[in-house]
C-alpha cells in the first residue's frame, strides 16, 4: 500500500467511525453541530492515521485501533478549537474554514471543545480491549494531553509570547504541544496491537519525536513562506504575533537544515523495521514536504 492510498483508506476509516459514534441526542443539539464543525472541517488526519500504520505495522487487529484513532482526533480537534479562541491565538480561520468561535459563537466552542475532550475518553472505553489495555491507553492520552503533554506547551507558548528563547526551550515547548499527541498516536497503535516489544516501541517513540519537532518546523516555515489560501489560516500569523519560532532563532535557512536532520533522524529510527516500516518512512518525507 502506498503512503497517499493509506492515507485515503485510514481518513475515511476513521471519518466513518467518527460519524457512526457521534450519533447521540443532545438535549442542546447546537453542541453537537458545534462538535461535529469542529471534527469534520477537512483535517489531514495525521494522529489517526499514526495510529493505524503502527497497529498494521504490528501486526495488530485494526479494528482494536478505531477507538483509539477516533479518541486522538477527538483531543486534537478540541485542542484546535479552543487554540483559535480570542483569548488564545484569536485566529479566525482553520483550514480554509471560519473557526469554530466565528462560525457559533465563543461560549459554544468552548463548550464544544469540553465536549469533544470528554468524548475522547470515552471512546476509548468502548475498544475491544482487555481492561488493563483500555487503562493504559486512557493513561497514555491523558498524560499527552494535560499539564505534562499539549496543555503545557500551549500554556508556555502564550506566557513567552514577545520573549526570547533558547533552541532548547522551543524544542521542549513543541515537544509538548506537538509532540505529545503524535507520540500518544503512536504508543496508543502499539497498545492496541498488543504488541509487547519495548525495543520496537522505543524505536516508533524515536521516530515519533523526530516527526512531531519535523511537523512544527515545517509549519513554522510554512508561515512565512505559504501563502493563506493555501494554509487555510492567517500566513504570517505567527510573525505578527511575535511568537518564538525555529526560523526566528536559526534563520530560514537554519530551520531548513534543521528540518533535514529531523528527517534523517526519522528514517534512523526505522531501521529496525526494515522494508516493513516503507509507509512511515514515506510519511516522514510528507511532513517535511507538504505545503499546508
Amino acid at each position: 500500500m502506498a503512503l497517499q492510498t493509506a492515507i485515503k483508506t485510514y481518513h475515511h476509516r476513521v471519518e466513518e467511525q467518527l460519524k457512526h459514534s457521534l450519533v447521540h441526542n443532545s438535549i442542546e443539539p447546537l453542541l453537537q453541530d458545534a462538535m461535529r464543525y469542529a471534527l469534520f472541517n477537512g483535517g489531514k488526519r495525521v494522529r489517526p492515521l499514526l495510529v493505524y500504520l503502527v497497529n498494521q505495522l504490528l501486526n495488530g487487529d485494526i479494528s482494536k485501533a478505531d477507538p483509539a484513532a477516533c479518541a486522538i482526533e477527538c483531543i486534537h480537534s478540541y485542542s484546535l478549537v479552543h487554540d483559535d479562541l480570542p483569548a488564545m491565538d484569536d485566529d479566525d480561520l482553520r483550514r480554509g474554514k471560519p473557526t469554530c468561535h466565528i462560525a457559533f459563537d465563543e461560549a459554544t466552542a468552548i463548550l464544544a471543545g469540553d465536549a469533544l475532550q470528554c468524548f475522547a475518553f470515552e471512546l476509548l472505553t468502548t475498544a475491544d480491549n482487555n481492561a488493563e489495555t483500555k487503562l493504559q491507553m486512557i493513561s497514555v492520552l491523558a498524560k499527552a494531553s494535560g499539564d505534562r503533554g499539549m496543555v503545557a506547551g500551549q500554556a508556555f507558548d502564550l506566557s513567552h509570547v514577545d520573549k526570547a528563547l533558547t533552541l532548547e526551550q522551543l524544542k521542549q515547548m513543541h515537544a509538548h504541544k506537538t509532540g505529545a499527541l503524535i507520540n500518544a498516536s503512536i504508543e496508543l497503535g502499539y497498545l492496541s496491537a498488543n504488541c509487547t516489544d519495548t525495543s520496537l516501541k522505543a524505536a516508533l517513540l524515536a521516530y515519533g519525536d523526530a516527526i512531531g519537532l519535523a511537523f512544527q518546523v515545517k509549519d513554522d516555515i510554512l508561515d512565512i513562506e505559504g501563502d493563506t489560501q493555501t494554509l487555510g489560516k492567517p500566513q504570517g500569523s505567527d510573525l505578527q504575533q511575535n511568537k518564538p519560532t525555529y526560523p526566528a532563532l536559526l534563520g530560514m535557512e537554519g530551520a531548513k537544515a534543521k528540518l533535514d536532520q529531523l528527517h534523517q533522524a526519522a528514517f534512523d529510527a526505522l531501521r529496525p523495521f526494515g522494508d516493513q516500516g516503507i509507509l512511515l518512512r514515506q510519511l516522514a518525507d510528507y511532513i517535511v514536504r507538504r505545503t499546508h
